[in-house]
């Protein structure tokens, strides 16, 4: 009869700490897995399915659990877990950034709601916005090509004791420009529209001062607003495809550097 030691066991826990780690450190940064909506509870268990999923495939580690290199692996996998979790979310900061500026043009700046996710205040149409771009991340299996990037990180970065590259984190500041390109990208079309509205409306104020602006300035802004946003509802689903699988590129070569 085979039996099954202590010693057996410890190294069974250490096997898939690693990864375990590496997973809630992912579950805690990335959009949709990082909700305050889900309970902790429903994270943990997914992280720990997710953990012995790809602990299965990774080979045994002579590194001990309570240790100084215990501590740094630790630490390593952590770091490792909330960079590709910060990369991600900095797709979704783009998208609330539409809705920021997209909500000033329009003078709705002033309607804000508290965000769970972003830990913000921010106004009704970013948040509008973002949870349209939170259903179609889902639908186009974003949350799948996340868990990929996960599975493939411990091929690109193992579970060892070496030192983390430096040139990763420069990385990660280039790529978050990504807030600002895309979301000016998006959101142009109804920028250039409003401007063009609130350029007329100036025209006509200093052709007619006897014609009230602000009275038919606001409502008008709202309305071509909606408009231009229900116009723009059937290219968001290819265009955030888009902005999708391009930030998945610079995430691996951000994990690439930390190696």
């Amino acid at each position: 009869m085979q039996r099954f030691s202590f010693t057996d066991f410890h190294l069974l826990v250490s096997h898939y700490f690693w990864p375990l780690t590496r997973t809630l450190a992912l579950f805690s940064a990335a959009p949709v897995f990082s909700e305050k909506a889900a309970s902790k509870k429903v994270k943990v268990g997914l992280a720990v399915l997710v953990a012995f999923l790809i602990g299965q495939n990774l080979p045994e580690t002579d590194i001990t659990l309570w240790s100084v290199a215990g501590i740094w692996v630790t630490a390593k996998q952590i770091l490792i877990g909330t960079t590709i979790g910060l990369t991600i979310q900095l797709l979704f900061a783009a998208m609330r950034f539409v809705g920021e500026i997209i909500s000033l043009q329009m003078g709705l700046s002033f309607a804000s709601f508290f965000d769970p996710s972003g830990n913000q205040a921010m106004p009704l149409l970013a948040r509008f916005l973002n949870m349209i771009f939170t259903l179609l991340f889902l639908t186009l299996n974003g949350h799948l090509y996340l868990l990929n990037v996960l599975a493939d990180s411990f091929t690109l970065l193992p579970v060892d004791g070496a030192p983390v590259g430096s040139g990763a984190f420069c990385l990660l500041v280039q790529t978050a420009s990504i807030i600002f390109s895309c979301g000016l990208k998006i959101g142009l079309p109804v920028i250039t529209l409003l401007l063009a509205l609130n350029l007329t409306l100036g025209l006509l104020n200093r052709l007619t001062p006897q014609l009230s602006i602000f009275v038919i300035g606001f409502p008008l802004s709202i309305t071509l607003g909606m408009v231009a946003l229900l116009l723009m509802m059937f290219d968001f689903a290819p265009l955030f495809d888009r902005y999708m699988h391009a930030i998945f590129s610079p995430l691996d070569s951000i994990l690439r550097a930390l190696n």
